[in-house]
């Protein structure tokens, strides 16, 4: 005797009670998840995964940030790394890392001895008034970096961050 699944009609198309059903609590398990599953890494985590746990040292670095932004849409940065960027003494990566908007992460430059200069410039969003951090990972795996403070009047990307 063959037994047979009594089918369900969704949407015009036919679905098998267990596919109903394993879909259901495929559902049911992801609207349970954790909340720090889906959380949003802090400053000092994010930091942590980009240098693998590494000691991070102050120096070295420098982070040109506005201390007082009108809008936060569209804030220019210049990072700048101490280095005579030649094969045997170069930065490998800067990031630039903050403290509030939705993602923890903002950038990353890959750069090498033929950069000529350590320096990237860009323009960032910054959600609200935060501290804004730049790493440097030079040739010898060491990790420099460098901190700023914003004031921002008019925020941009604004999520809950609770």
């Amino acid at each position: 005797m063959i037994m047979r699944e009594d089918p369900l009609r969704i949407h015009g198309g036919l679905v098998g009670r267990r596919q109903f059903l394993r879909a259901g609590m495929t559902g049911l398990l992801v609207i349970s998840l954790p909340r720090w599953a889906v959380a949003r890494p802090s400053l000092d985590e994010a930091i942590r995964t980009f240098t693998g746990g590494a000691d991070v040292l102050d120096g070295r670095v420098r982070l040109d940030l506005p201390p007082l932004v009108e809008n936060g849409n569209a804030v220019g940065i210049t990072v700048a790394a101490e280095s005579p960027m030649t094969a045997d003494d170069h930065v490998r990566r800067i990031a630039v890392f903050n403290e509030k908007n939705p993602e923890a992460n903002v950038a990353v430059f890959r750069l090498g001895p033929r950069s000529g200069r350590a320096t990237v410039s860009t323009r960032i969003r910054l959600a609200t008034s935060q501290v804004v951090v730049a790493v440097a990972e030079m040739s010898d795996g060491s990790f420099w970096s460098s901190r700023a403070s914003a004031i921002v009047t008019l925020a941009a990307c604004i999520e809950d961050l609770s």
